[in-house]
């Protein structure tokens, strides 16, 4: 039976969590003391819960919980050897623990422990840290809460600040709570509804003092031709940008996009203020962890035209390295751990929006989310204030904390297809969706292109949420809508690395029988949609300069001449030679382009499913429903092909374990001989 002081906890921890003006995605801590039975003793045991490292008090559950002896952690006070060593005290934490399972304790446990409070939120709101980080918090502070809630100077988070706030409470019996200079704020109660009820206190006091008492222009007057564009050419110009943004953000190493033209964003960068306020950087830990101290900016207006930006950004790139690698020297210590990479996780271009990078599209769009509410705190420290973030030297200490560094390398290996961005025509069924189930599952983000946008939608669900595949409609014989699959592509994910082109049809008919239409539908659909594809697909593949893949899904038809099938078996051919074709061209661009060929899928095929199977059964005499078992049958192997061995052979060429094979074809047809490639 779950304690009650743990359920109060857990609820409140939601509702806080839950809205993004109380703090960010996985921002903040929240903690409650209670007593329990200890199981070795049968004694009462004082404890304390508190929210463990790197999770999200929104999701939060109870197995997200630290659970530590409150008595032992409170003793920790009379080891502890000083600020210089209180890293070493996140290690002791473990020594504390109660029970089996749970979290690890976060840097922020000692705050909650040595607090006398029963319950305990740190919180990362905008409102607050915009206070923390105005030039005279420490005046506002006091102008506006009065002796309700105390300053405290910055200190970095650890075991020092924990007693710092332990005798802010004790020394002040009135305040409810405090704001942490340049961080963030804490509250407390007796009871769970008293913290919750301080912490919104404090949140939305400054909310409504900032909204009184702001300046009309916090980031300065409208810099002309910086505003944002229309919508749709906003859109159009961030696609055609996207491709050069990636390769700029994953120099070191490649990175998932995320793309957002929140008018917040587009206001900030319309700015006059914008530049300066940009190059101080964010300041709350939690902020400049996920987005780097500092954005690159674009420094041209909205209307520059799009080869105008690309050459401008590059060169803005090797002016962010230089100036990062200089703030790592700057900083750095023989036990520091490497530099992580020098390229910018934020790029910002004006009157487009803003692109943010990570490891998966998750982690880009958190960095975006984490970013946006730094701009909203610039906001409201301008707006009152000067804005003035913690020294940079601070952040470097955060940035490459060797606890930092130790919860990275605790994350679990990345999946084999991680960062990779895939686009897969005809995928809301049969082999086109085993297609994006493989690859997801693999690690890559998948973009599901269809006919049918219902269908496609729905695939993409069952996958997974919107961080992980997204579903749309796509003509691939319209030129028009196979660009904007692509667009779509490049700002879903921030790029593109894989392009599957499977949409395809068939009629079964011989020659005579066989009209123009017939012949043109076939060839538009699967010879002429998988040059456009790979066309469009090409163009930002080259300007990433992170290599990919192109496969084509063929079939066993492209070399088998059987009857009554001469418009599908000569575009299967069609595209067999594309594969050839553009293997030998984009190879100098490290594009691989290879191929599959099936035979005989049956189960799950929107193709045999539209007539294609029974009209094939009428040609081998046998019934419908048996013309798998006839396809295995007259195999070498005599086994049936299933979506899902297709699947499985385009994982392999996407693989590393093929990164050095291009312009092959293999055959997934369980064996035909009179397939076999010459």
């Amino acid at each position: 039976m779950t304690n009650q002081a743990v359920a109060e906890l857990i609820a409140r921890s939601n509702r806080l969590g839950s809205d993004p003006k109380n703090t960010n995605y996985a921002g903040g801590n929240t903690s409650a003391k209670g007593t329990e039975t200890d199981p070795v003793t049968g004694e009462p045991v004082e404890l304390l819960w508190v929210k463990g490292s790197g999770g999200d008090l929104g999701t939060l559950k109870e197995s997200g919980l630290a659970m530590l002896r409150l008595d032992r952690m409170r003793q920790l006070v009379d080891v502890y050897p000083g600020v210089e060593r209180e890293d070493e005290m996140v290690a002791a934490f473990d020594y504390c623990l109660h029970g089996k399972g749970g979290a690890a304790p976060s840097i922020d446990t000692a705050m909650h422990g040595l607090v006398d409070a029963a319950h305990v939120d740190h919180l990362h709101p905008d409102s607050g840290i915009a206070i923390a980080t105005a030039v005279d918090g420490e005046e506002l502070t006091a102008k506006i809460f009065g002796d309700k809630v105390v300053w405290v100077p910055w200190r970095r988070p650890g075991f020092q600040l924990g007693l710092d706030i332990a005798k802010i409470k004790a020394d002040n019996p009135q305040a409810i709570g405090c704001i942490l200079g340049g961080h963030g704020i804490t509250a407390w109660g007796d009871t769970s509804e008293e913290s919750e009820a301080n912490s919104l206190e404090i949140i939305r006091t400054a909310e409504a003092y900032i909204a009184e008492h702001s300046k009309p222009e916090p980031f300065g007057a409208v810099l002309e031709g910086y505003s944002a564009l229309p919508d749709d050419e906003r859109r159009a110009k961030a696609a055609a940008l996207a491709p050069t943004l990636r390769s700029i953000a994953s120099f070191d190493k490649p990175m998932v996009g995320h793309f957002t033209d929140d008018e917040r964003v587009l206001e900030f960068l319309s700015g006059s203020e914008h530049p300066r306020l940009a190059e101080l950087g964010t300041s709350c830990p939690d902020h400049f962890l996920r987005t780097k101290v500092k954005p690159l900016v674009l420094d041209l207006p909205a209307s520059a035209a799009v080869e105008d930006c690309i050459n401008r950004l590059r060169e803005l790139h090797e002016a962010y390295r230089a100036d990062y690698q200089a703030y790592y020297e700057r900083h750095a210590t023989p036990d520091s751990p490497a530099i992580r990479g020098a390229d910018p996780l934020i790029i910002l271009v004006p009157g487009v929006g803003m692109f943010s990078y990570g490891k998966d599209k998750q982690t880009a769009r958190v960095a975006g989310e984490f970013y946006l509410n730094a701009i909203n705190v610039m906001r409201g420290a301008e707006g009152l204030s000067t804005y003035q973030p913690i020294d940079e030297s601070e952040k470097f200490k955060i940035e490459y904390w060797a606890l930092e560094e130790a919860k990275l390398q605790r994350m679990p290996k990345p999946k084999p297809l991680a960062t990779r961005i895939a686009l897969v025509t005809g995928a809301a069924s049969g082999i086109g969706k085993a297609i994006a189930v493989r690859l997801a599952a693999e690690g890559a983000c998948v973009v599901i292109a269809d006919l049918d946008a219902g269908k496609a939608q729905a695939a993409a669900e069952e996958i997974g949420s919107s961080d992980v595949a997204v579903g749309l409609a796509a003509d691939v014989t319209d030129e028009a809508a196979v660009q904007a699959a692509v667009d779509a592509t490049l700002l879903a994910f921030g790029g593109i690395d894989i392009v599957i082109n499977n949409a395809g049809l068939s009629l079964s008919k011989a020659l005579l029988d066989t009209t123009v239409a017939d012949w043109d539908l076939q060839h538009n659909v699967m010879a002429k949609g998988s040059f456009l594809v790979s066309r469009a697909a090409a163009k930002a593949l080259i300007e990433q300069k992170l290599g990919g893949d192109i496969v084509y899904i063929s079939s066993k038809n492209s070399l088998f001449a059987g009857p009554n099938n001469i418009a599908y078996s000569a575009t299967k051919a069609d595209q067999a030679h594309q594969v050839r074709l553009l293997a030998a061209e984009l190879g100098e661009h490290g594009v691989k382009v290879n191929g599959i060929n099936p035979d005989g899928v049956v189960r799950g095929s929107g193709i045999f499913a539209g007539g294609w199977g029974a009209k094939r059964a009428a040609v081998y005499g046998v019934p419908e429903e048996e013309l798998g078992k006839y396809y295995a049958s007259r195999t070498l192997l005599k086994r049936e092909v299933l979506p899902e061995n297709v699947a499985n052979a385009v994982f392999v060429l996407c693989s590393a374990d093929l990164s050095h094979t291009t312009g092959l074809h293999i055959p997934v047809d369980a064996g035909v001989a009179a397939a076999f490639l010459r």
